[in-house]
């Protein structure tokens, strides 16, 4: 049985507040520009919570921050959830599982994690309250949509269950933070570019890794928070400052993290849902401070300061036009030189003549296959230390072996977001 209510004006706060005090189980899907959040909850506690924009980057991200911790959560074993458990391969696996409806394919795949002993039950509850905190925190943002209440969900097995109340205190209390940021900045998905290295030697930076001047072209501050294993607060409050001074130019959140609700809009309003919101569950709430100096040099970049930034050559070889333009397109507001080769058989003496900080390589080409076409470029020593990433539709971990055995240092899987293209780049030009 379902049942729908509809609404204009959204109060995200006062629903979850019912749906806990009146004990409900049941799973609860709002609806709003074209973001689908789904919440689990169980005798009014919440066992699960996600949304439809990028779960397993999530998911990615937030266990990349535990391997610091458990060092058996590597990038293969990462990436081997990705392909167990990716959207793409959901209609193929719920013919093998007949429960698969009743749960979100990234909490299934924490569940695998369990039964697989990469994960204990201790460590899976502390993974699934810091994701059900950053779904609730863009959840409570919403300003108008829909939603529905449906017991297709509920038979989802909990891990464990959380307070709504004190997991929405936690997610004020966030939001009151990045409110103090504002206007400057109002996405945690906003992209900082640091055109002056020089800044690093202030000393609010000496905490912060020298090389992140080249991992934060193209990457959000969530996702640099994430590979530096640093609290994203702290670290946009550390490069706030130069925000502000014009020294750290912020560039607007990519599709689809655009969809996403901002903590202001695109006005300079904060949201108003925010102190309602936390009274409602708390007798007190943090000060808000709020910045009104908005400085327009800010939207300025020097030409000293652009003369500092290293510039990256990137070669793809690939005989697929299409492809080639799509990289091409996610590439063309980075600071790289992008060459494109659409002749796999001539591609080796282009290579050598442009010498490139990095090759991206398909792996099915007419002619010649990736695999032995990378063996010829390592062959050479001047390509010895060059990271080749390999750019394929194959899925298989057999496939993956025979890119490590060839010189290959990374597995781009197609289909592929921008996202998922500068994370990889980044990961290897460091």
């Amino acid at each position: 049985m379902r049942n729908f209510a509809t609404f204009t004006t959204l109060r995200p706060h006062s629903l979850l507040r019912h749906l806990s005090t009146s004990g409900e189980t049941t799973c609860l899907q709002a609806f709003s520009n074209l973001v689908t959040w789904s919440i689990y909850l169980k005798q009014g506690r919440i066992t699960y919570a996600t949304h439809s924009v990028e779960p397993f980057d999530r998911l990615e991200r937030h266990l990349h921050r535990l391997s610091y911790e458990i060092p058996g959560l590597t990038s293969e074993v990462r990436l081997q959830l990705r392909l167990i458990f990716s959207p793409y391969l959901h209609h193929q696996l719920s013919k093998d599982n007949t429960d698969s409806n009743h749960h979100p394919n990234d909490y299934r795949a924490i569940h695998w994690l369990i039964s697989q002993g990469y994960l204990n039950h201790q460590q899976a509850t502390l993974l699934i309250q810091e994701l059900v905190q950053e779904v609730i925190e863009s959840f409570l943002l919403i300003k108008t949509g829909s939603f529905a209440l449906s017991d297709s969900g509920v038979e989802v097995s909990d891990l464990c269950r959380l307070d709504v109340k004190k997991i929405v205190e936690c997610c004020q209390i966030k939001l009151h933070n990045w409110l103090s940021l504002a206007p400057h900045i109002s996405s945690p998905y906003q992209r900082p570019y640091l055109f002056n290295a020089n800044i690093f030697h202030n000393s609010s930076f000496r905490d912060i890794q020298p090389n992140l001047t080249n991992w934060s072209k193209g990457l959000s501050l969530r996702h640099l928070a994430a590979m530096i294993n640093q609290d994203e607060i702290q670290l946009s409050k550390t490069l706030h400052s130069d925000i502000v001074k014009g020294r750290v130019i912020l560039h607007e959140p990519d599709p689809p993290f655009d969809q996403l609700p901002r903590n202001v809009d695109i006005w300079g309003q904060t949201s108003k849902n925010i102190i309602p919101l936390y009274k409602e569950f708390s007798d007190t709430h943090p000060v808000l401070t709020k910045s009104n100096n908005i400085n327009s040099a800010s939207e300025k970049v020097t030409n000293d300061a652009i003369n500092t930034t290293k510039i990256y050559k990137i070669v793809s070889v690939d005989d697929s036009p299409t492809i080639l333009k799509q990289i091409s397109f996610f590439l063309e507001d980075e600071t790289f030189i992008f060459v494109p080769i659409n002749d796999p058989l001539k591609s080796v003496m282009s290579i050598i003549r442009h010498k490139p900080d990095l090759i991206l390589l398909d792996l099915n080409m007419a002619g010649i296959d990736g695999y032995e076409l990378c063996r010829i470029i390592k062959n050479n020593p001047s390509f010895k230390k060059t990271p080749v990433i390999f750019v394929t539709a194959c899925q298989g971990i057999i496939d993956k072996v025979k890119a490590r055995l060839v010189g290959g240092c990374g597995y781009l899987t197609k289909p592929f977001t921008r996202v998922d293209l500068l994370k990889i780049i980044f990961q290897h030009l460091n």
